[in-house]
């Protein structure tokens, strides 16, 4: 057969042979073993490329199909397992050198745009990556530099082709999109819609060639394999730049051919504009990332080499300064590097224009982090060197950006650049431009602040302040070209004040002017940028102790002219919170010192405008002048006022914001600053006297225009009106600034009779203004007199005297001054409480009026827009915002004013809370600000405050409008029968004054529902929304704490509510059967019986009893809804609201019966009542007839009902456990317990054998068990055998003797037990259901255990029961359809049957019990992946060790404890590799653990167990994790080292190190978890994170309190927290909570462990540690000393 084949050789190379058949016998030749070629594999592919070379040089001819042939074939070989394992085995293969060549040609032909490729481009690439995989084959292009660089351009211009190519149809985009590198992240993004459409087009749609401008094939548009390639390709080309030993070569190199391909490249690949271009190609982001990662390591390798350390040296550094550091000769590197790399980057051509801009930019921020990496920190060298160069190389970069900053004289440059390093700087005119160059700047003086090379000393000591001057030029340029619609044009300014703030303080009037007081309004962004800038300036001069200098600057700039109207509001909230914080870290004197500044403005500044007189007018009347001359005067003069008043309206803001931030005078206080302080309250006083003397002696403008219109009485019609229309305006002009006037005069006011008084009462030293009247008045009048100042400052405030007749305001005039008076009024109130002897008859009813006066014109209107809003800000308070202004003053209030107001003023307060809140209701779906305040909002924290229960007038009034509204939807409801109750409504509800107990005839109603539940007539017939109103009521009710109701409230509520509970109906139920909506019933009936069950619970409830019996009240509930569940109101039993329905009644009998019990109101007449009902014949009837259609389809019937019977045997379960609970309390009480019992359990027992009674055939589908519920059954079964056990232990207990106990149903239990140890494991079962069982077999086991006789056979059984339970709660728990959250809800039923089971058990019953557990704990279980096994294992050790054993048990469990300890901690270990296991086994595991070191306190004596324990929680994984995974997690340990802290300390002399590292793991996890993400950092996931910094805080304090142990490993401690937090960027949250903790730690080391901190950490943890360390001192080591000083 050889010698067939022998010739293949020949026929190859044989000229008559056709192509097609050489190429066949090519094929066959390479996968056939049995033809015997010399070097086969070598011949063939030296057989193929010569073909090829051949081809392309016109050599040889053949077809287009043979060419893709040997293409493809090629392929296929370099790809082949055959051929790279014989190159693994050493066998010398190679290609010819020129198919490197070959396929650059190819390559080029593929990326130029117009040029048809005879190959698919895809066959090229995978070639290409065959020669690259092979280091033998990728020989051809890396023994040559240059063929690696080609390759290298030519596939990355193909890759940028290719990112393009999609969005080559789209409409231009402007620069803002193309800037989305991870350096700058926040330019906005213009993208077209266009993009879109495009990309939702097939990739084989034939429209794409006429949208394309290339001719490639389609098929190379959706096809990764081009970035794979060009990853392998830059992987080779990295290793062959490592490898090149002249690294000028490299540079030249990369600069002239590399660099622009890659960074445009970059560019694509990162900026947001492109993001559809990945999706469309199907890039994945490893990939891109990857691709990105090589790009940089190859210019930060090329560029920024050491070699080339002294030719940017002489390059950038200015001659003089560089002169004494050449070496004598010259140097061999480059001449000018950076020329070099920025005229790449400047020059034109090698990308699109619109693109140009954004990748240089982008690629200048890259270049300075290279730089930065690669010189900022090399050792050996001057560190100061370092930085200055860093910085000449920062001048060079800003000055590509084209910002104009090249004339100045800080430029070291020696030469200029070159021509094409400069684009013209026409071309940032546009705001994208500019967004893109502030983007840059921003990146670049963030990293020169990260690396620290501005040394302010050094600069200003050495270099002439070089740096100063380039960064001050760069802050002018900002001001100059202000863009403060841009958010870096802020984030800017404060990075530059974060360098120096003498960078901007020449300029500081236009800092706050631009960015501040003048700024525009502007987009969200841009706002927030704007305030954390401000925040900034006010930290900084905070620090620097120069706030006042900061503040007399602002002051200048308010107080220049502008239009005050187009302003931004002065202090935002963020701002507002910032100067509080900055406001209490300065000295008290520089606080008193603004205040001064603010009030010396506006008496130098503003008051000259107010007072201005009107002199030209005079002059112009008296010479004679034109009217016209005198108007323009006129309207300049109101022009100039109005802009002062708004001017001192700002002032007064900040007044106001600056002294309600400063901390108070007390007695500690220096005498200096008490007197500062009341010259400067005097000062405050005088400038109001003179405000208010303003606004009283000024005319009224619209008078005057009025006289200047009556001089012209001959005009024309069209001048009139044209007149006419000026009037109006000027008169509003002249209002305007008086209204302004009058709302900065009164807050002022406002501001002063608060601190003054505060500074009053907190300090003796200092003497009010007012108490000095007073003390007047005491010299020279009665006593009677001495309060007459506050009184007679309450009157004119009341009646207005305070401000003249035509300025009194009003909420659509001047709200503020309204909302402003009302304050004043409130805290001159305050002052007359406060004196108890100014209180008398005079006084008390000036108190009432003044309260009348703050509550005046008090009002809740529901707006069509939604409600009203308000930020909290007294400034911001308008028309549209003052109800809710008042509102809020009124509420917040009510305690001091509620005394003095009349029962109408509290019935409209009430009325307003009660209809804002059901507004809140209705309006859910409408969303407010996060930080707003609304009328609805206030009114339901008001009701959820304890504050109302405890004003009683005010909580009767809410009561009685609540019941008014229930009485007015019941009284225009249909009334289908004539009662009692309705006409009392009727009559009385029209006077809202009066008292419930009028509202409300109880005996009528009384007997109204006593009626309706005998006959179940319906009296009231309720419409669908009818109910829902009634429900939104019944909601606000609910929320009321039912203690606050007097007795009269509370019967007469009750009584109504048990009212609609009995006679009312829905009139769908009788018009539509089986309505959609009647589910709205039970809803109803369900919010009715909670509220009555709570209303039960009250204190005053007694006041119920006195006028319907208990039994009377028990028996009408249940057969009113006996009634309506017969009459088909409800839905089927599986309805959920059916199920709420019946809980409720159940909570409803319990709670009755333990009240009737423990008041032992006529307990037997009571009870037996309810029983006789309960187990009447007529009652028994309902349950012992078999279930009709209406248990299926909801329809009423004739006969008895499932829901009826449903609803008995609640009713009957519930009464009999309310009994049984209460057995003990004494013998007559037990007595009457056990004979009600005795009778219910025997009404029970044929119930639930009636229900458990199999159907016939014709009624198999209705099984009444399987309608009910099984677990509803088991849980009545298990009632009946609990309620039986008890009355028969109390009268085995009476009867002290030893008779056996007899069950009268045990029967009918031993058949339930055996059926549910038959169901409760064979298949998927409800958790329900599993929960009710678990407590049966509990009760079960008992009463058997009770009992059985003392015959062998009696313990057989019970044997043989207690192998049965525990088989089966094994099974149970090893169930795979449970999950983790259905374990934990089974834990507490199993702990429950586990303490029964083993409270008198045998040695041997829980020696069997034992093995079940050893059995469990196997860890080749877990190995072969049934770790259901070891969970259940684990359960029940973790549930035994809670229970309370026998003695010769628990010596048997705690004997084998360090054994069951040892091997979970080997569980843990083994479950720790896996994380999936970690919720499922490790938690509960070392949940196990923690409760057997937990309840073996004293038990455990050897310390080895609990150090092992230690070992086993450094496996537990914290990383990877969800975030409820990772809380889990996270528990499970802290709660592990809590228990080791607090019940075993002896442990933790030696085990401190261990146990501190497994705390450091915590400690680290959540520092790592909880960093700021941005829009992550709220949410639920963010709460977990914060409830685990809690935590951590927590176990510090433990800590601490456990000194002893970890005195000498606190600073290890400290360090390790530093360390850590020097990584990340923690969430203020989150810190906040961190800190507090390691404060407790910090309170233990001495002053060596500080020094030693200090000296040892490294330099950025040292600057984590002094920040850290100077909080500590400044807040909680002053605070902890202070508390000291108050310790006995």
């Amino acid at each position: 057969m050889a010698a067939i084949y022998s010739g293949i050789h020949l026929k190859l190379k044989s000229p008559q042979t056709p192509w097609e058949d050489k190429l066949r016998l090519a094929r066959f030749a390479w996968i056939s073993s049995q033809c015997l070629l010399p070097n086969k594999e070598q011949v063939l592919l030296d057989w193929c490329t010569h073909a090829l070379t051949g081809w392309y040089n016109q050599k040889v001819e053949f077809s287009q199909d043979v060419l893709e042939g040997l293409w493809c074939y090629l392929d296929d070989l370099l790809h082949s397992r055959k051929l790279h394992s014989l190159l693994k085995q050493g066998k010398t293969i190679s290609l010819r050198l020129n198919m490197a060549q070959l396929l650059l040609d190819r390559l080029q032909e593929c990326a130029c745009v117009g040029s048809k490729s005879l190959v698919c481009v895809s066959t090229i690439l995978s070639v290409c990556r065959g020669i690259l995989s092979s280091p033998v084959l990728s020989s051809v292009f890396t023994t040559k530099y240059e063929l690696m660089v080609n390759l290298l351009v030519k596939l990355c211009s193909l890759a940028c082709c290719e990112l393009q190519q999609p969005l080559l149809t789209e409409t231009p985009m402007t620069e803002s999109g193309t800037c989305q590198d991870e350096v700058m992240t926040e330019s906005p993004q213009t993208e077209p819609s266009t993009s879109l459409d495009t990309l939702d087009i097939p990739p084989d749609h034939p429209e794409l060639d006429t949208n394309k401008s290339s001719s490639k094939p389609d098929e190379n548009l959706h096809s990764p394999a081009l970035f794979e390639a060009l990853l392998q390709v830059l992987l080779c080309y990295l290793s062959v730049q490592r490898q090149q030993a002249n690294p000028n070569r490299v540079f030249t190199m990369v600069t002239n051919q590399l660099i622009q391909p890659l960074v445009l490249l970059r560019h694509l690949l990162t900026s947001g504009e492109f993001v559809p271009s990945h999706t469309h190609l199907q890039l994945r982001q490893q990939l891109c990332r990857d691709i990105r990662v090589k790009i940089d390591a190859i210019l930060q390798f090329a560029l920024f080499p050491s070699d080339h350390l002294t030719s940017y040296k002489e390059e950038l550094f200015p001659s003089k300064e560089d002169s004494g550091k050449r070496v004598p000769g010259g140097t061999k590197g480059l001449l000018k590097p950076v020329s070099a790399i920025l005229s790449k980057l400047s020059a034109q051509g090698y990308c699109e224009p619109r693109l140009h801009y954004s990748v240089k930019s982008n690629t200048l921020c890259l270049l300075f982090k290279f730089f930065l990496e690669s010189y900022g920190k090399r050792r050996g060298e001057s560190e100061e060197e370092q930085r200055m160069l860093c910085f000449y190389f920062l001048i060079r970069l800003v000055s590509v950006l084209d910002l104009g900053l090249d004339g100045h004289s800080f430029s070291p440059v020696k030469d200029q650049p070159a021509s094409g390093q400069k684009s013209p700087p026409a071309s940032l005119c546009s705001p994208e431009s500019w967004s893109l160059a502030l983007l840059a700047v921003e990146f670049l003086l963030n990293q020169a602040l990260s690396a620290d090379i501005y040394n302010i000393a050094a600069d200003r000591i050495r270099h002439g302040e070089v740096q100063l001057n380039f960064y001050r030029a760069l802050a002018q340029m900002l001001f100059n070209q202000a863009q403060p619609s841009l958010p870096a044009w802020y984030r800017c300014l404060k990075v530059l004040l974060s360098l120096n703030h003498l960078i901007l303080e020449p300029d500081l009037d236009q800092l706050l002017s631009s960015a501040w007081v003048n700024s525009e309004c502007m987009e969200a962004r841009a706002q927030r940028a704007r305030q954390l800038m401000v925040c900034s300036l006010l930290q900084t001069y905070t620090k620097l102790r120069q706030l006042p200098r900061l503040f007399s600057e602002l002051l200048s700039v308010i107080c220049q002219p502008a239009l005050d109207e187009l302003r931004p509001p002065l202090l935002s909230e963020e701002v507002c919170a910032s100067l509080r914080t900055c406001l209490l870290d300065i000295p008290p004197s520089q606080g008193q010192e603004i205040c001064s500044l603010v009030l010396e403005s506006m008496r130098k500044y503003i008051f000259p405008d107010l007072v201005k007189e009107e002199r030209e007018t005079e002059k112009m009347e008296t010479d004679g002048g034109g009217d016209d001359e005198g108007k323009k005067t006129e309207v300049k003069v109101d022009q100039e006022r109005q802009d002062a008043s708004l001017k001192l309206f700002s002032l007064s803001q900040l007044l106001h914001a600056v002294l309600f931030s400063l901390k108070t005078l007390d007695n500690a206080s220096p005498l200096p600053l008490v007197r500062q302080s009341q010259a400067l309250m005097k000062e405050m006083h005088q400038v109001i006297k003179d405000l208010l003397q303003m606004l009283s002696t000024e005319e009224k403008p619209v008078k005057t225009n009025i006289n200047l219109v009556q001089k012209t009485p001959k005009k024309s019609k069209k001048n009139l009106e044209h007149k006419d229309s000026e009037k109006v305006s000027e008169s509003k002009m002249g209002l305007l600034w008086e209204q302004k006037t009058q709302e900065a005069t009164l807050l002022l006011r406002y501001t002063w009779v608060e601190v003054d008084t505060l500074f009053d009462i907190n300090c003796s030293k200092y003497t009010s203004l007012d108490s000095a009247q007073m003390a007047a008045v005491n010299e020279t009048e009665d006593k009677v007199l001495s309060n007459a100042p506050v009184l007679t400052h309450i009157e004119s405030l009341v009646s207005g005297d305070i401000l003249p007749a035509r300025l009194h305001p009003s909420p659509s005039y001047s709200p503020m001054s309204c909302l402003l008076l009302k304050l004043l009024t409130l805290q001159q109130m305050k002052k007359v409480l406060l004196d108890s002897t100014s209180l008398g008859e005079s006084s008390t009813a000036l108190l009432n009026t003044a309260a009348q006066f703050i509550l005046a014109k008090l009002k809740f209107e529901v707006s069509p827009h939604g409600e009203q809003v308000w930020d909290g800000q007294i400034g911001s308070v308008n028309a549209s915002s003052y109800p809710v202004a008042h509102w809020h003053l009124v509420t917040s209030n009510l305690p001091l004013i509620a005394p003095y107001l009349s029962g109408e003023d509290l019935g409209r307060i009430a009325d307003i809370l009660v209809s804002s809140v059901l507004s809140r209701q209705t309006d859910k779906e409408k969303d407010q600000p996060p930080i707003s305040l609304t009328v609805s909002l206030i009114s339901s924290q008001l009701l959820q405050s304890p504050i109302l229960a405890e004003l009683s007038s005010l909580f009767s009034a809410t009561v009685c409008s609540l019941t008014q509204r229930i009485n007015g939807v019941l009284m225009v409801a249909h009334a289908p029968k004539v009662c009692a109750t309705l006409p009392k409504f009727q009559e009385k509800g029209s006077d809202a004054s009066q008292s419930l107990s009028k509202l409300v005839k109880k005996e009528a109603t009384v007997e109204d529902i006593l009626a309706s539940s005998k006959t179940g007539d319906v009296f009231v017939s309720l419409t669908d929304a009818q109910t829902k109103d009634l429900v939104n009521l019944l909601q606000i009710l609910a929320s009321l704490n039912p203690d606050g109701m007097n007795s009269e409230d509370l019967s007469s509520v009750f009584l109504l509510l048990l009212f609609m509970l009995t006679s009312t109906s829905s009139q769908s139920d009788r018009v539509v059967v089986g309505h959609a909506d009647s589910g709205d019933d039970a809803v109803f009936l369900v919010k009715l019986l909670r509220i009555l069950t709570c209303l039960v619970e009250s204190r005053n409830f007694q006041s119920v009893l006195k006028l319907i019996h208990g039994g009377s009240l028990l028996q009408a509930v249940v057969s009113s809804l006996l009634w309506h569940s017969n009459s088909g109101r409800f839905r089927p039993t599986c309805s959920p609201d059916w199920l709420d329905l019946i809980k409720a009644v159940q909570d409803f009998i319990r709670s009755l019966v333990q009240l009737i019990i423990i008041r032992n109101s006529s307990v037997r007449l009571n009870l037996d009542q309810f029983a006789s009902f309960l187990t009447s014949k007529e009652t028994a009837s309902r349950q012992n007839v078999a279930p009709s259609s209406a248990a299926v389809s909801g329809k009423p019937d004739s006969g008895p009902s499932i829901l009826s019977v449903h609803l008995v045997l609640a009713s009957l379960s519930s009464f009999a456990l309310g009994m049984s609970s209460n057995l003990g309390r004494s013998k007559p009480m037990d007595q009457t317990l056990t004979q009600m019992l005795t009778r219910v359990t025997a009404s029970l027992g044929p119930a639930v054998e009636s229900v458990l009674r199999p159907q016939p055939a014709s009624k198999a589908a209705i099984q009444p068990a399987t309608v009910l519920g099984q677990a509803f059954v088991v849980e009545v079964v298990t009632v009946m055998l609990h309620c039986e056990l008890s009355s028969l232990s109390v009268d085995d207990q009476n009867k002290l003797n030893d008779t056996k106990l007899i069950l009268s149903h045990m029967t009918l239990y031993q058949g339930f037990s055996q059926q549910i140890l038959r169901e409760i494991s064979s298949a998927h079962r409800p958790m329900d259901f599993l929960v009710s069982s678990l407590r049966f077999l509990s009760t079960f086991y008992k009463a058997v255990e009770k009992t059985r006789g003392e015959e062998e056979k009696g313990g057989k059984e019970l044997d043989e029961l207690y192998i049965q339970i525990l088989q089966n709660v094994h099974r149970v728990l090893t169930a795979p359809w449970l999950s983790s959250n259905d374990v934990s809800e089974l834990e507490p039923a199993v702990q429950e049957l586990l303490r029964h089971l083993v409270e008198n058990s045998t040695t041997g019953q829980f020696n069997l019990l034992l093995l079940i557990i050893r059995e469990g704990l196997d860890v080749c279980k877990l190995r072969a992946g049934n770790y259901r096994e070891v969970l259940s294992a684990v359960t029940i050790v973790k549930l035994l060790s809670c229970c309370q054993l026998p003695e010769s048990c628990s010596k048997a469990l705690w004997l084998i404890a360090p054994q069951i300890i040892s091997v979970m901690v080997f569980l843990v270990r083994s479950s720790g590799q896996d994380i999936s296991l970690t919720l499922p086994l490790t938690v509960p595991t070392v949940m196990s653990m923690t409760s057997l070191l937990r309840q073996g306190e004293g038990l455990i004596t050897n310390p080895h167990h609990v150090n092992l324990v230690l070992g086993a929680l450094q496996s537990v994984s914290l990383d990877h994790l969800t975030p409820l995974v990772y809380q889990s997690a996270f528990l499970a340990v802290h709660e592990a080292l809590f228990a080791i802290i607090q019940c075993h300390p002896q442990v933790m002399l030696n085990a401190a190190p261990s146990f501190l590292n497994v705390f450091y793991r915590l400690v680290a996890s959540i520092m790592q978890e909880g960093r700021q993400r941005g829009g992550s950092d709220t949410g639920s996931d963010s709460d977990v994170y914060l409830q685990c910094s809690r935590l951590v805080e927590r176990m510090y304090s433990h800590i601490a309190a456990t000194a002893e142990s970890f005195t000498t490993l606190s600073a290890f401690m400290v360090a390790q927290y530093v360390t850590e937090l020097q990584k990340v960027t923690l969430r203020p949250d989150i810190k906040l909570h961190l800190t507090e903790g390691i404060y407790r730690i910090l309170d233990l080391c001495m002053e060596q462990d500080i020094k030693f901190l200090m000296a040892g950490l490294q330099t950025g943890v040292r600057e984590v540690f002094n920040d850290l360390y100077g909080s500590y001192t400044h807040y909680h080591k002053a605070q902890r000393q202070g508390e000291e000083k108050y310790t006995v």
